[in-house]
């Protein structure tokens, strides 16, 4: 093998380490942003029961209220 060959094969070996490389950047960042997604998901379910939550304690407190006061119907 000669010069020229040996630098076209060592080329090509560089450029195909670069690709696998890149899919691996690229596969660590889906991972990451599918994580993300999933992550603000969870958030949202768990900020949803938090207000339901809320709101039914504030209900509660009302209807408290309007028993103490007889406003209750």
């Amino acid at each position: 093998m000669d010069n020229s060959q040996s630098a076209s094969f060592n080329a090509g070996q560089a450029q195909g380490q670069a690709t696998v490389k890149k899919d691996q950047i690229v596969d660590k960042a889906s991972n990451a942003a599918q994580s993300v997604k999933d992550s603000m998901s969870e958030v949202r379910n768990i900020a949803g029961q938090a207000g339901q939550a809320v709101m039914d304690k504030a209900s509660g407190a009302a209807d408290a209220v309007k028993d103490a006061t007889g406003m209750k119907k």
